[in-house]
């Protein structure tokens, strides 16, 4: 009987408010989808740093001709200046950073470059002697890159020092600060979305005001009258929350996996499984705002 009498004070009230019911349902889905993209950004950012920053590479680009910096004053690096890059990369204290060492001579690193822009009208106007022979290193630890570069930036023969991961952490900058705005713009509408269920539970218990008396004189429980304006909100607050899990459901799979993942296959994207770990968030986020901000609004508007 009581679960039958809360049932029906929750359908009263929402198609009382109705208008009010489609807003928090619209704004709650707006945000959280925001609060989801942030939090599939982050993961997709962590799921690259895993793989790409593995694989990076350290290379010391050695003198080619006609180099402008000042340790290629010499010309084009020497079978000494050669051996003496190689031994700094060789000693003992610099080993325990270093996975493997592989060397590609000047006719490789060509040969590498035909193949990369082949097709290309300018490709043709380069020759072998532009390239820079080079040591590619790998490192125990993709951190320890300035270990390298103290060792062997500066000397005579090494044209420059150069590590992929600055040319990835400019990436992933542009990732992070995507994220902080969806954060931004997700903590703005998670504040509508607040503001609007508040309104529409003080907009129920007003026009239910006289049933909530009565039923205060008749002993009703403090936790008995509120609960269904309470679920009323949960409710609208649940069905958002389901419609932004859906909306970032389906970015994912046909967006991100299917195009994406079709056309530029070499990045490790996020999947629907990330979805499915980000979604019982979204909802626990969803119900808790709501019920908060019920116990705010009928704190003062349920007293008889």
């Amino acid at each position: 009987m009581r679960l039958r009498f809360i049932f029906g004070e929750i359908g009263l009230g929402l198609r009382r408010n109705m208008s009010m019911t489609i807003a928090v349902i619209l704004v709650t889905f707006v945000s959280l989808t925001f609060v989801g993209v942030a939090a599939l950004l982050q993961s997709q950012i962590d799921k690259m740093k895993d793989d790409w920053y593995d694989k990076v590479e350290v290379s010391v680009f050695l003198c080619p001709r006609n180099s402008t910096a000042p340790t290629c004053a010499g010309g084009e690096v020497t079978a000494e200046q050669l051996d003496d890059v190689r031994a700094a990369l060789d000693a003992p204290e610099v080993a325990p950073f270093v996975d493997t060492i592989d060397f590609e001579s000047r006719d490789e690193a060509f040969a590498s470059f035909q193949e990369r822009y082949a097709g290309q009208f300018w490709a043709g106007m380069a020759t072998a002697e532009d390239m820079n022979s080079s040591f590619r290193i790998k490192l125990t630890d993709p951190t320890k890159y300035q270990v390298i570069a103290d060792v062997v930036a500066g000397r005579q023969g090494v044209e420059n020092v150069q590590d992929q991961r600055q040319l990835f952490d400019r990436l992933f900058l542009v990732l992070d600060r995507a994220t902080l705005l969806s954060v931004g713009l997700a903590a703005v509408m998670l504040l509508a979305a607040v503001l609007l269920i508040t309104t529409t539970i003080r907009l129920s218990a007003i026009s239910r005001r006289k049933e909530t008396g009565i039923m205060r004189l008749v002993g009703a429980s403090n936790l008995f009258i509120q609960l269904p304006f309470m679920l009323e909100g949960a409710i609208a607050a649940s069905v958002g929350a389901g419609l932004a899990v859906l909306a970032l459901w389906l970015a994912v799979k046909y967006l991100v996996a299917d195009w994406l993942g079709q056309s530029v296959g070499w990045i490790p994207y996020v999947g629907t499984a990330d979805v499915a770990t980000v979604a019982p968030v979204l909802v626990g986020v969803a119900i808790l705002l709501a019920l908060t901000s019920s116990l705010v609004t009928l704190n003062r508007f349920t007293k008889v």
